[in-house]
């Protein structure tokens, strides 16, 4: 019994596996990252063209969620590989659970004043539903559902080729092994 269960337990393993791998790496990708602009603090088109051959990590980003305090955890990950050439990009939304309601100006002055942040943080976006940014749509189409955001801190890792690498919930600390292995491996 023991060992059909084993036997069962990886034939299942090995069937979410290939459904993950298979998912993202047969994306369509009629367009990739570089396709796509934000806005940033003061509401210029924010290019994400500039940083073709770079890996980029985009991060949805509230003030008042209890997920905040990984702003200085981002900081120190950007802090320690932007010369590497990762780039992190914070994207401000009021989405979820109406966590960032202060104004562009509040917002930016919030994450340098509480977290030194110098890496790039956007105007504030809508995330879901039919306003949502296209960046975000376009990470549904080549990545599936479990690319969309389901709360503040959702990190999409965008390769050196402009596609989706992973994505990361909320839950996942950017100084885990499983980000900073992932964001080492393709840095080289």
């Amino acid at each position: 019994y023991l060992i059909s269960f084993s036997i069962n337990v990886g034939v299942f393993i090995l069937l979410i596996f290939m459904f993950n791998f298979f998912s993202s790496a047969f994306a369509n990708y009629k367009k990739l990252a570089y396709d796509f602009s934000f806005k940033d603090n003061n509401e210029q088109d924010y290019s994400l063209d500039q940083y073709k051959g770079k890996v980029i990590l985009v991060v949805n980003v509230a003030s008042r969620c209890g997920f905040t305090k990984q702003y200085a955890d981002l900081q120190k990950l950007y802090d320690e590989n932007k010369s590497k050439g990762l780039i992190i990009i914070g994207v401000p939304s009021n989405d979820f659970g109406n966590q960032e309601p202060g104004s562009n100006k509040e917002i930016k002055k919030f994450c340098e004043t509480n977290f030194g942040i110098t890496f790039p943080i956007m105007a504030k976006t809508n995330i879901l539903g039919d306003t949502g940014h296209p960046f975000y749509k376009w990470v549904e189409e080549n990545y599936g559902k479990s690319g969309v955001p389901k709360w503040n801190f959702y990190k999409v890792l965008i390769n050196k080729s402009g596609k989706i690498e992973d994505v990361y919930s909320s839950i996942t600390n950017p100084s885990s092994k499983k980000i900073k292995n992932k964001i080492n491996s393709i840095l080289q």
